[in-house]
């Protein structure tokens, strides 16, 4: 690989986890393109969510979401759309992640120019969040998906609520979209062995910064009614101050308190192996662990 060479991860999410026929004809667009590479798709059914992840050079990578957007706002319609995670938009959220020789103002403005040409050519109005926002009311991205769908044709003509790009009105079936440029999450559940899901937003309140619990750490309570138990779902935002494994021990050392056992955990999407390795590093007590001790470290440049 061209040491000189940039490289950018994208992460969409489109509110489609049920539907085989319609996701694959999402992540079509993603597929055997040069200077694109489709790692990952995930669907969940109770989440009604697809999250995908694409490695690859900036303008191939923004090219081809543009399009699979351009499909999800042709198959997915959004007023007849339920499931266990907030949403706003068929292309929910679209983040990009610089991953080699980009920085982060080079890919905030990818962002800008992705956020533009979803507005202009698919007529859906486009909010940008995080390292990408316009205003400190738009970092957050659960701000601006508050009120989701069903409220945004109102939260559209607030004064403070008008788009990035687009006008003040939604797409009648595709919604918002948010864009923006991030440092990389890792996106983690942690099953309970309960059907209770006070017991689930009471953990989740109680880990979340903004419940007095861990920063980085933003995390909710989901019934998954087809396996009779209840998630712990959340976002970690910087696993470099809070890691995989002193969330986990935190969830279950809560969830002994209303006597219910932590029964598995799983990472949607992706994750940095420094997030994995610091993990396995704590559980096994190795000392002087890192990612150079990991044979396919070695092998990641070729």
């Amino acid at each position: 690989m061209d040491d000189k060479m940039k490289i950018i991860e994208c992460v969409p999410n489109f509110s489609e986890g049920r539907d085989s026929e319609v996701i694959e004809q999402i992540v079509a667009p993603l597929k055997n393109l040069p200077g694109v590479r489709l790692v990952n798709y995930e669907a969940d059914a109770d989440y009604n969510r697809l999250v995908v992840t694409v490695l690859g050079q900036p303008e191939a990578v923004l090219g081809a979401v543009l399009e699979a957007v351009g499909e999800a706002a042709r198959l997915i319609d959004l007023n007849g759309h339920s499931g266990e995670h907030s949403r706003m938009g068929a292309a929910d959220v679209v983040p990009l992640i610089p991953i080699r020789n980009m920085t982060v103002e080079e890919t905030v403005e990818l962002s800008r120019e992705l956020g533009r040409k979803i507005s202009e050519r698919h007529g859906i109005p486009v909010f940008l969040y995080e390292d990408s926002a316009t205003s400190p009311d738009r970092v957050n991205l659960a701000r601006i998906r508050k009120g989701q769908f069903e409220g945004m044709a109102e939260k559209l003509l607030l004064p403070e609520w008008g788009p990035d790009f687009g006008e003040r009105k939604i797409h009648p079936t595709a919604g918002v979209t948010a864009v923006g440029a991030r440092f990389p999450l890792i996106a983690y559940n942690i099953d309970l062995g309960t059907s209770d899901l006070e017991i689930a937003n009471r953990i989740a309140r109680s880990i979340r910064q903004s419940g007095g619990g861990f920063q980085y750490i933003k995390a909710g309570g989901v019934e998954l009614k087809d396996k009779g138990i209840v998630q712990v779902t959340m976002n970690i935002t910087d696993y470099r101050k809070n890691p995989i494994y002193r969330v986990f021990e935190t969830v279950r050392m809560e969830a002994a308190r209303y006597g219910v056992p932590v029964i598995g955990s799983e990472i949607v999407g992706l994750a940095p192996l420094q997030a994995l390795t610091e993990s396995l590093e704590y559980y096994l007590g190795l000392h002087g662990f890192d990612e150079s001790k990991v044979i396919e470290h070695w092998l990641l440049d070729d």
